[in-house]
């Protein structure tokens, strides 16, 4: 059962108190979709239960910070990311700068996918892709991210994300056709 928005908001307004029973509620109410967007990043289901938890105890100590602008949902979404992406960065994931002149192509071409592909297909073959790839990908197309996010979240110039992007979805778009080919036999 879902709660109101009214419930929701003394739940937030508990933990901010330091109640340790809402901070479970909350935690009940979020913790599978906050795996599954961890699980996005690193491929590791048990790194990214240590993500998700870590990102908790990292909402609730900065839950004071939350004002409501955004649903709560999505702020924890952002930590969990963030969290994500700083694991990466730890494990030493390289990010090479590109040259500008590698991309002239935007990308903002038409792109289209045959539509017998489920999005869990998409989403299990961009966990496919090489970890830059997998990254821009991910942040772009799943999180709603623009190039000056990834480009600040990851560490890169927008160009770079521009290109990770430009080259990931041309991976991508190949490695669904073969996909789609492979099913029609």
């Amino acid at each position: 059962m879902k709660p109101t928005k009214q419930i929701h908001q003394q739940l937030i307004d508990l933990c901010k108190k330091n109640n340790a029973k809402a901070q479970m509620q909350l935690y009940k109410l979020y913790n599978n979709a906050m795996l599954i967007v961890a699980h996005r990043y690193v491929k590791d289901r048990f790194i990214a239960e240590d993500i998700m938890q870590d990102a908790f105890i990292k909402a609730f100590r900065k839950i004071e910070s939350y004002k409501n602008e955004v649903p709560f949902g999505a702020w924890l979404k952002r930590i969990v990311i963030n969290q994500s992406i700083d694991h990466l960065k730890k494990n030493k994931l390289e990010l090479v700068s590109i040259n500008e002149e590698v991309y002239k192509k935007e990308d903002e071409q038409d792109w289209q996918v045959e539509c017998t592909i489920s999005v869990e297909g998409i989403v299990n073959v961009i966990k496919s892709l090489k970890e830059k790839y997998r990254l821009v990908l991910s942040l772009y197309l799943l999180e709603g991210y623009d190039h000056q996010e990834i480009a600040q979240v990851l560490n890169i110039t927008e160009n770079t994300s521009r290109t990770h992007l430009l080259r990931g979805k041309k991976i991508l778009k190949e490695q669904l056709k073969n996909t789609s080919y492979a099913e029609g036999y």
